[in-house]
């Protein structure tokens, strides 16, 4: 099962789950983040959504072990 694009979900009924998780993170690190394009994010916005989000799936991770 190769994915050949990158921003493409594995599972594409996972869109819209993932554009929730997206817009949660933006909010909860102060990023106006909106539907659509979001090309005039700086580099350092986009990389706090990235991070946040990834923070969190490692959280959830981490959890999910006890």
């Amino acid at each position: 099962m190769s994915n050949t694009n990158s921003n493409q979900p594995v599972v594409s009924s996972a869109r819209e789950a993932l554009n929730k998780f997206k817009m949660e993170a933006a909010q909860e690190v102060g990023v106006n983040l909106k539907q659509g394009y979001n090309g005039d994010l700086t580099s350092r916005e986009a990389g706090s959504v990235g991070g946040q989000m990834v923070k969190k799936m490692i959280q959830a991770y981490e959890n999910g072990m006890k």
